[in-house]
């Protein structure tokens, strides 16, 4: 039996990315499609790859983070480690979207300061006509 193989329109499609997206991560690394001419052929890991890549930009992960996660993926292994690392980026990530979250909160309380001093100044100016 023959592994089910990828051709990039067939990955770009399944998975709503475009070709060039798809070789730009080719271009970093991330994806290694064997070629049959001019065409690229992707195999299932490289669609694993792919979803992970796109799983990780989505929740804020870099692009060196997705690799370091992807080079730890064994399709046939134990993928123990990947996962435990997988958990600490998240906690990572969260803790940087709540303090991005606080951040945001103290700059809105600074624009609703700002915003009632100068609707407080302009009771305060005379009207001209």
């Amino acid at each position: 039996m023959t592994a089910k193989t990828y051709s990039i329109s067939e990955l770009a499609r399944e998975l709503d990315v475009t070709t060039r997206t798809i070789r730009f991560y080719e271009e970093q690394g991330m994806l290694l499609p064997t070629r049959r001419g001019q065409e690229r052929i992707y195999t299932a890991k490289d669609r694993v790859a792919l979803k992970l890549i796109l799983r990780g930009k989505r929740i804020g992960f870099s692009l060196a983070e997705c690799k370091t996660l992807i080079e730890l993926y064994d399709p046939q292994g134990d993928n123990r480690n990947q996962l435990e690392i997988m958990l600490g980026k998240i906690a990572e990530r969260r803790l940087q979207l709540e303090q991005q979250l606080l951040d945001i909160q103290q700059m809105q309380l600074e624009l609703d300061t700002a915003e009632e001093r100068c609707r407080a100044a302009l009771l305060e100016v005379p009207e001209t006509r």
